[in-house]
Formats: structure tokens, C-alpha cells, sequence
């Protein structure tokens, strides 16, 4: 009966004999309140009946049952049981009282309260997503494998500080991930307890209306983002889609068919004034409203730079940039009031006029964002909360444009700017992902999301020590500490560049020709840390190796990818090192070549350069097919022969100056003089030793 009318999932259980209680285990995100009780030891195995009264908390059975699976635990009749309850259920209730627990108000949607006894382990909730919400944790207490599976006992009561805890991913500027690596985005935010994906189009998504900018292969169609929703449902994770409806559509506008909707010919933003921009505006959201049916759809509208610059140019004179702007914003809320959704758009513009503010449509949801570290995040909230809006604040991964993702400006921007939304009074946080330059691999900003959903559930503000000392333990079942510590080393490459001032490890840095004016500016800075670089990228090397040797890994494609990372890291290190070295010595050689020592040495030093400028050729070539296999485990292939061209165009001129040092042999031989520098791409020697 309790299996049947309680929604129940029996489970094989024992107490564990262990004296006194554990520490507390590693969880993302924290629980609000915890207790530690005696472990629960699973070697008796599992016994499972499905819940038959209800789809929601069925699937939330079968979803743990899996994940129990998955651990080598087997189904046994034999032990006691799992119970999923609901409160409102007479075993609930009961299960409740006997514990003096309670689900008051804070628990009621999401919340849930999850403890262990003599009699099992209890998950009791309120809605389906609560006790979803409930199993995600038992997941994490469960440790070990096979007949060594043990359950951290404990009590919990457990609720969101936030209502919407998203993640928002770009999906216009280069990776479209397949629709499986979609669906695995969605398991693993659902099991951290995010609750909104919101993927970003400009020209990306598949409109029966605007057919033109979407290109076949490098855009979702409806039929997969239908297929995405309906999946997405049952992890009780809300798709609301963001597409650009004021700026960011150059990959529209430079159709011929639309270029006169631009405010300027070629280029990115609507011109509010044409008849035009409405119109298509209405067609795409009337299509996206029937494919997403979540409440709410995303207008973008931010970084709108080139309105006044063209055609407004009269208008935002006589009535100011910020007027022009709100008043079209209403404009399209007004258009859309039909499909009945409320209106996310992006907050930097509308902020720079407050006292226009007031003027939108109170029923718009104001998304706030910015992607450093403040210690007052209060200039980009107050004009919308002053003004009765309803706010979700946006921090940043900080991916974008980078061989690794920059944690140490990225932990602390989420940090801080989800702490003071929550202080705001911010309903949201939808963390974002950026592919500025095409070459964003979702893989690497696995630390980052994780500690955006930990901050969106958690209350006040998360602790970033609490979090690196959890990730590698709860994300890939590392108990090594191997791969935090990697984490870290990699942080703190970042921060050498930074010291050298060049803001991070960019990946402009790693395409940079070292032997340019550019890259000669560049070098002269970062040439006291290069070793430092190099040491710490090779010491997440060494720690990923061991963490690999010490057992198996959760996860392995964020590992592949952080083990990327840290090559790329490496390589640019060593790709300046060593430019500059084959630079020196073949300078010092061409001013000393005609001293009688130095002259002895030159053939075989100048083959020795050959060889080491091929192994920049070959750096780049190992990155290349690592990278390319990456690639290619989330993205569709669409995009991937841009990045690869620039693999390639980087080895090439490796080859090339390969072969110009083999031409300065052949001279040598013929003449015994060495051609000057610039004519194999260096600086000359007076120039290099100013």
C-alpha cells in the first residue's frame, strides 16, 4: 500500500555499523540545514517499486534507480527502504511527525526534506520538482561502488534562495551543439538544481517565416527544439528561449532582403523607425511562443551600438539615445502582448537613462549584467528596482575569447553579483556562456556553471573555498583532490598574465605570431612569467594524469577538456619561450658570423633552430586534432574548419620559417654568410636589442 498510495521506492538498506556520526559530506549546492546521522550501508542491494500514481515522481524513481545502477548496486528483495513521499500523502505526513520535521512555507515549491532512520531513508516534498530536488542530494550522499555503496546519514531541510536558476548558452557564434549533448546539458543541470536554459540565437534558430540566416547545419530546427522542451519537462527544466530582437543581427541585416531594416547599411541593430523591424519581430516570437511553451521569452535588446548612428540620427538628437530605445522596447511589448509571456530583455542600456526606467512595461523582466568582480553591483539593479521591475542579475563563466575559462574573475563576479540580486530582491540568476570568437568548448565551464547553480540555490553569499574544495569530489567522483588542485593551478596561470599585464590567457595570445610588431610588444611583457606559466599548466597536467591513475572518473569530458585547456596554457608559454629563443640566437649568430669560433658552430645551431621551429608546428598540430575531437563530442560539425583553418594557417607558418632556416644552410654552404633576420620574419638585431 505504501508503495502504491505513497509514491514509495523501496530500496535495500542497512545500518551501517559506525560509531558516532560522519563528517559532513561534499554537496552541490549546500543544503540549507544539515545534520549528520549514522551512514546507511547499501551492500544488501536494492529493491525498487515503481510509483504508479503519478508520471512525475515515477520518473524521479527511475531516475535514481538508474543512478543506483550505474554504481554497481544491485536489486535485491532483501533490506529495508527508500521512500519518496509526498506531504500531503498519510505516510508523508506520518514520516514527518515521527521526525518533528516540517515543510513550511520556504518548502512548499521546491523545497524538500530528506533524512535517514532505522526504518530507511525518506525524501518527502511537496511538488514533484521538490522531491526531484530530493533525489538529486541522495545521489550525492551515496559514496562507493558495488557492495562498498554507503549513504551519508543524515537530516536535511533544503530550499532555494532563487526561484529561476538558469544558464545561458550562445549558441550564434560558432559551437550549435547536438541534440544529445543538449539532453546532457539538461541532466546535469537538473541534477545541481538548475531550473532555466536559455539558448541564445541571433541568426541560429530555424523560423518558417525568416527562413534565409538560419544555415542548414548550423542552426536548431523546430523539430529538435520541440523534441529539447519535452525532455527538458520531465527534468524539470524550463527552455526559454533568447532571441536578439534589437541588436546583435548583423547575420539578418546583411541579406538583401532585410538589409533596410538596419540602422546603418551592413549593420548590427534594427532601425526603430522602419515599418519592417516589428513585423519580423512579431513572426519570430509568435514561433518561438508555439515551440517553447515556459511563461517567459528573452528579447535580448542589449548593446544596441549603433543606434543614433544612422537612421535615428535625427530622433536620438532631438529625444536622446535612451528615449528611442525604451520607447521601442514597448513597442515590441506591445506587439507581443498576444502570446501572453512576460519579456526578459538585457538591462545595460535601459539603465544609463534611470529616470526613463519607469516608462517600461512593469511586466518585463529586467536582466542584469556584467562579468567582474565589485564590490557594489548596485548600478546595474537600482534603476529597475526603484522603478518596481522584476530583476534576475547575469554574472559570467568568463570563457569567452580565452584558452581556459578565467576562474578567478569568474567565481568571484557570480559570487558577488548573485549575492547582492539576492539582497535585491532578484527572482533569477541566469549564468551566461559566451563564444565571442567560435571557439568555445561547453566542456571547460562546467566549474563555473556549477558555481552559479550553487550560488542560485544557496542563501547569502557561497562560499568559493567550500565550492573548489566539493567540485572534483561531487562533479567527477575525484576523492584524490587531484583535480580541484588542477583547478587552481590553472586560476593561477591566469593571474600571471594578468600580473604581466595582459589581462588573462586570451586566445588572441595563442594565435599570435611572436616574431610580430604585435607579438613583440607582447613578449616583452610576458617574458618574466612564461616559466611560471609553463609550471603551473604542466602541474594540472601532472594532477589530471593522477587523478586518472587513481580511479575512475564522472564526467570525463570535462576532464578531457580541462586537460586541453591546460595544454593550450602550455603551449602559448612555450611558443613565446620559444620564438624569442630561435629570434636571439640566430641574431647573435648573424652579427657574430664572421668570428673565427663563432663561425664553427653556425651550421649546426642553425639546424638546431629548424628543429625547435617545428616544434611549434607541432604544437599547434597535437592542439589541433585534440581540439577537433572536442569539438566534435558536443558541437555539430558547422564552424569547426574556421577554427581549424587557423590551426592550420598558424602551422603553416611554422613550416615556412622551418624551410626559410633550412635556405639560410644552404646559404651558409654556398657563401658562409647567414641572410639577415627580417628576411625570416625576425626583428633585426638592433631592433631586438632596443
Amino acid at each position: 500500500m505504501i508503495r502504491t498510495l505513497f509514491c514509495s521506492l523501496a530500496l535495500g538498506v542497512t545500518i551501517a555499523g559506525v560509531a558516532g556520526y560522519a563528517q559532513r559530506p561534499s554537496l552541490i549546492p549546500e543544503p540549507r540545514e544539515f545534520q549528520s546521522r549514522d551512514d546507511i550501508s547499501l551492500a544488501r542491494g536494492v529493491s525498487l517499486s515503481t510509483p504508479r500514481n503519478d508520471a512525475e515522481d515515477a520518473f524521479t524513481a527511475e531516475d535514481l534507480l538508474a543512478f543506483l545502477k550505474e554504481q554497481g548496486i544491485a536489486r535485491s528483495e532483501k533490506g529495508a527502504h527508500v521512500y519518496l513521499l509526498r506531504d500531503t500523502s498519510a505516510a508523508g505526513k506520518r514520516a514527518l511527525a515521527d521526525e518533528k520535521l516540517t515543510l513550511d512555507a520556504p518548502l512548499l515549491d521546491e523545497g524538500y526534506v530528506l533524512f535517514t532512520s532505522k526504518t530507511g531513508i525518506y525524501i518527502v516534498a511537496h511538488t514533484a520538482t521538490g522531491l526531484f530536488y530530493g533525489a538529486q542530494t541522495a545521489k550525492q550522499l551515496v559514496s562507493g561502488t558495488g557492495d562498498h555503496a554507503v549513504v551519508q546519514g543524515c537530516v536535511i531541510r533544503d530550499w532555494p534562495a532563487m526561484k529561476y536558476r538558469g544558464v545561458h548558452d550562445d549558441l550564434s557564434r560558432g559551437p550549435v551543439p547536438t541534440l544529445e549533448f543538449q539532453k546532457k546539458q539538461i541532466r546535469a543541470f537538473a541534477a545541481y538544481k538548475l531550473n532555466v536554459y536559455s539558448p541564445y540565437f541571433e541568426n541560429t534558430m530555424q523560423y518558417t517565416s525568416t527562413p534565409l540566416s538560419a544555415l542548414p547545419g548550423g542552426s536548431m530546427s523546430k523539430a529538435d527544439a520541440e523534441a529539447l522542451v519535452e525532455y527538458a519537462k520531465q527534468y524539470h527544466v524550463t527552455i526559454v528561449p533568447e532571441q536578439e530582437a534589437f541588436g546583435h543581427l548583423h547575420h539578418l541585416l546583411i541579406w538583401q532582403q532585410y538589409a533596410h531594416l538596419a540602422e546603418v547599411p551592413s549593420g548590427s541593430v534594427l532601425a526603430p523607425g522602419e515599418a519592417g523591424p516589428l513585423e519580423i519581430i512579431k513572426q519570430w516570437f509568435t514561433e518561438l511562443a508555439a515551440i517553447y511553451p515556459g511563461p517567459f521569452l528573452h528579447i535580448g535588446a542589449d548593446e544596441t551600438f549603433e543606434l543614433g548612428q544612422g537612421k535615428t540620427a535625427d530622433e536620438v538628437k532631438q529625444r536622446g539615445l535612451g528615449a528611442v530605445y525604451i520607447d521601442f522596447l514597448t513597442k515590441i511589448h506591445a506587439e507581443l502582448a498576444p502570446l501572453n509571456r512576460r519579456l526578459l530583455f538585457w538591462g545595460d542600456v535601459a539603465m544609463n537613462d534611470p529616470a526613463l526606467v519607469p516608462k517600461l512595461p512593469k511586466d518585463m523582466v529586467a536582466v542584469a549584467w556584467h562579468y567582474e568582480p565589485e564590490d557594489d553591483f548596485s548600478k546595474w539593479l537600482d534603476p529597475y528596482t526603484k522603478a518596481g521591475m522584476e530583476t534576475w542579475v547575469s554574472p559570467g563563466v568568463n570563457n569567452w575569447s580565452r584558452v581556459y575559462p578565467n576562474n578567478n574573475l569568474a567565481l568571484k563576479n557570480i559570487q558577488g553579483f548573485v549575492a547582492a540580486g539576492q539582497k535585491a530582491g532578484s527572482t533569477g540568476m541566469l549564468n551566461t556562456i559566451w563564444n565571442d570568437d567560435g571557439e568555445g568548448l561547453f566542456a571547460d565551464d562546467w566549474y563555473g556553471v556549477l558555481f552559479g547553480a550553487a550560488a542560485g540555490w544557496q542563501s547569502g553569499t557561497s562560499d568559493i573555498a567550500e565550492f573548489q574544495k566539493n567540485y572534483g569530489k561531487v562533479f567527477h567522483g575525484d576523492a584524490t583532490g587531484d583535480l580541484d588542485q588542477a583547478q587552481m593551478a590553472l586560476m593561477q596561470a591566469h593571474a600571471l598574465f594578468e600580473k604581466a599585464g595582459l589581462e588573462d590567457a586570451k586566445d588572441g595570445l595563442f594565435w599570435l605570431d611572436p616574431w610580430s610588431q604585435s607579438g613583440q610588444a607582447a613578449t616583452a611583457k610576458i617574458a618574466p612569467v612564461l616559466g611560471d606559466i609553463r609550471t603551473n599548466a604542466e602541474r594540472a597536467l601532472t594532477l589530471i594524469a593522477q587523478a586518472r591513475q587513481a580511479g575512475d572518473l564522472k564526467e570525463t569530458d570535462a576532464v578531457d577538456a580541462m586537460e586541453l585547456g591546460a595544454r593550450r596554457m602550455d603551449f602559448l608559454a612555450f611558443k613565446f619561450q620559444t620564438a624569442a629563443d630561435i629570434a636571439a640566437e640566430y641574431q647573435q649568430l648573424y652579427r657574430n658570423q664572421n668570428d673565427a669560433e663563432a663561425r664553427k658552430h653556425v651550421w649546426g645551431k642553425v639546424w638546431g633552430l629548424s628543429g625547435r621551429a617545428l616544434d611549434l608546428r607541432d604544437g599547434y598540430g597535437y592542439i589541433r586534432d585534440e581540439f577537433k575531437d572536442a569539438w566534435l563530442k558536443e558541437n555539430r560539425p558547422y564552424w569547426l574548419d574556421n577554427v581549424m583553418a587557423q590551426y592550420d594557417v598558424s602551422m603553416q607558418l611554422w613550416i615556412v620559417r622551418t624551410g626559410k632556416l633550412h635556405e639560410a644552410l644552404q646559404q651558409w654552404n654556398s657563401t658562409k654568410t647567414l641572410p639577415a633576420p627580417e628576411s625570416l620574419g625576425m626583428a633585426s638585431p638592433a631592433a631586438a636589442s632596443k
